[in-house]
């Protein structure tokens, strides 16, 4: 069975969650201590084999591709300064792997992003990952998925249990699990057998989500192409993934990672303060003022 070496990281999105700091900068390089967003991303993919990396882009967000290439000044600047830490630190973020970046001309949906990175991708199995999703942990989800595929040949997502109250945000799948066991323990597998996009309480078919991390085989691109608009007007990348759920190919995942939705505010705040715990700068510092604080409130 083929591995996955190819990953597609949508990030053309507005931010507008984040606005007004996403006007002129891409809510991907809004910081997570000191790295950008889209860096823990890629970092993830790069953790699971990936060795090429399609970013599909928008209009306003070339920061994204500056970041990943040379900057001459600054480089320049810490070589002589003498500051090699940070400077090994810069030439590691843009050496992780094959960047391309490719533009979505029009705000088509979530499928339709992933479908621009056909023409790079092509029949090969290929892992997405959501730009603001920041999930931390060892094996990382990328690494968990794309070794399941290795395993099966079957594409295969990543799922989480969620409150009813907030299966409206959420890709929510109909899922049976593939053996005995604990139902939600981490590794579980599933077979998916329905998909509904942001469904209300009522119309969930479980409390299953879809929190951004999938594995995919090639075959998910003819299902995107032959799509009709589905919610909001848009390509739906749910609809293709039901798609191949009928046909017996949709497996999910339950996982143990640490999960942040850095495109929320609260999440994006969450991410800072527990990644900021462990960054061996910040962490007795930040443990500390917390502590001061917790005696306030």
């Amino acid at each position: 069975m083929k591995k996955v070496r190819k990953a597609i990281i949508p990030a053309a999105g507005l931010g507008t969650r984040f606005l007004p700091a996403t006007k002129t900068i891409p809510k991907e390089m809004l910081p997570v201590v000191d790295k950008p967003t889209i860096l823990y991303v890629v970092e993830e993919a790069v953790r699971a084999g990936i060795e090429d990396i399609v970013i599909i882009s928008g209009r306003g967000k070339t920061a994204i591709e500056d970041f990943f290439d040379n900057s001459y000044e600054v480089q320049d600047k810490l070589s002589k300064d003498g500051k090699t830490h940070l400077l090994e630190r810069i030439e590691k973020a843009k050496n992780l792997a094959n960047i391309i970046s490719i533009r979505q001309k029009e705000a088509l949906g979530l499928g339709h992003a992933v479908l621009c990175g056909r023409p790079v991708v092509g029949d090969e199995p290929f892992a997405v990952l959501l730009a603001d999703e920041i999930m931390v942990g060892t094996p990382t989800v990328t690494e968990e998925l794309a070794d399941q595929f290795h395993k099966t040949g079957i594409s295969t997502i990543a799922l989480m249990e969620v409150a009813p109250s907030e299966v409206s945000k959420y890709g929510i799948v109909k899922a049976e699990p593939m053996a005995p066991g604990l139902l939600h323990h981490p590794g579980k597998l599933f077979n998916i057998t329905q998909v509904v996009e942001k469904p209300s309480a009522s119309e969930a078919p479980s409390t299953l989500a879809i929190p951004g991390r999938y594995v995919f085989e090639g075959a998910i691109f003819e299902e995107i192409k032959n799509l009709s608009p589905g919610k909001n007007g848009e390509i739906q990348l749910t609809d293709a993934i039901l798609k191949l759920a009928q046909k017996g190919r949709m497996n999910g995942m339950m996982f143990s990672a640490q999960r942040f939705d850095a495109g929320d505010k609260l999440g994006y705040l969450k991410a800072n303060i527990e990644l900021g715990l462990i960054h061996p700068e910040t962490g007795d510092g930040l443990k500390e003022y917390i502590k001061y604080l917790a005696k306030k409130l």
